[in-house]
């Protein structure tokens, strides 16, 4: 160990002191501290040289990568743990810290993904006769049982449309009185007699409370102006065992998205969006990056899912 006034003056940097809070529970790369704090990478190299220095941290190399993690006689100091502890209380990012972490082990031990990503780059550009993305969610809503489902933010209701074939009941509700114009014509056009479109505001919605086994948000949450308050009204309105389901933009820059789409955030982190659920009293969270666009900006869909 260093100093106690050396180790002071090196825990006086609120960054160092994320990278301590962090690596004194997990052994992390480089590159998974930058996806956790969203730093860049010389940025974290610099402060882990200065810990490395010092003394507080140590590292093993495994591949291609060296893992970090605190050294076994700085763990064991009484000063750092008190300096810890007070920091964990004390800096703001701690619990999102956390809630990263969480994920980023989650991805290590997911080594299928590669694989099921690969297959879904494939699909739609290999041609196969018959075989599309309608196809396949035609068939996988034939296994849904008969649910009452909210469509948060539906739009002219395409996806309630879809969802009504298999449901009990869809609720769909949108702030738009004309999308909810549009997707009752649509719904009477069609002759679907359980869907209902409602005008309202996901935040405070039109809908009882503990009445929907499943509630959707298709690409709507980034229009909330108060997220929270959205996945909190489904909460309310989901049954006990009840699900949500969240499709939405992984956290990106493309600043136009505002003007072009009338999006109110650019999109979320995953360790945001299971913040939130769990602060709704969500639990079983799941959330992973399903789908990356080709094109630039290369947005990503990010698929979160939840129960009550």
């Amino acid at each position: 160990m260093p100093s106690i006034l050396k180790t002071l003056r090196l825990v006086s940097d609120p960054n160092r002191l994320r990278l301590l809070l962090l690596l004194a529970e997990e052994e992390l790369s480089v590159a998974e501290l930058q996806e956790i704090l969203v730093l860049g990478q010389s940025t974290i190299s610099t402060h882990l040289a200065q810990l490395k220095g010092a003394g507080l941290v140590e590292d093993r190399r495994t591949g291609k990568n060296n893992l970090y993690r605190m050294e076994a006689a700085a763990a064991a100091s009484d000063l750092l743990k008190n300096v810890l502890q007070e920091a964990r209380a004390e800096l703001p990012e701690a619990e999102s810290d956390q809630a990263a972490v969480r994920l980023v082990l989650r991805k290590r031990q997911d080594r299928m993904r590669s694989f099921f990503d690969s297959v879904a780059g494939r699909l739609g550009r290999d041609y196969v006769p018959g075989r599309s993305w309608k196809s396949l969610a035609e068939a996988l809503l034939r296994l849904l049982p008969p649910l009452e489902i909210a469509d948060m933010g539906a739009g002219e209701g395409a996806f309630a449309l879809l969802l009504a074939q298999q449901a009990k009941r869809v609720i769909a509700i949108d702030a738009s009185e004309k999308m909810v114009e549009v997707g009752r014509e649509q719904a009477a056009r069609n002759g679907l007699k359980n869907v209902e479109f409602r005008q309202g505001d996901m935040e405070a919605t039109p809908i009882s409370s503990a009445s929907i086994d499943l509630v959707f948000f298709s690409q709507s949450l980034h229009h909330a102006l108060h997220p929270e308050r959205a996945i909190q009204e489904a909460a309310r309105i989901l049954r006990p065992g009840g699900r949500i389901v969240i499709l939405d933009l992984l956290k990106h820059r493309f600043e136009e998205a505002r003007e072009l789409y009338a999006d109110e955030w650019l999109g979320f982190s995953e360790a945001e969006l299971e913040t939130l659920l769990t602060r709704a009293g969500f639990a079983a969270v799941q959330i992973s990056v399903v789908d990356k666009e080709p094109e630039t900006p290369q947005f990503q869909a990010l698929l979160a899912v939840a129960s009550k």
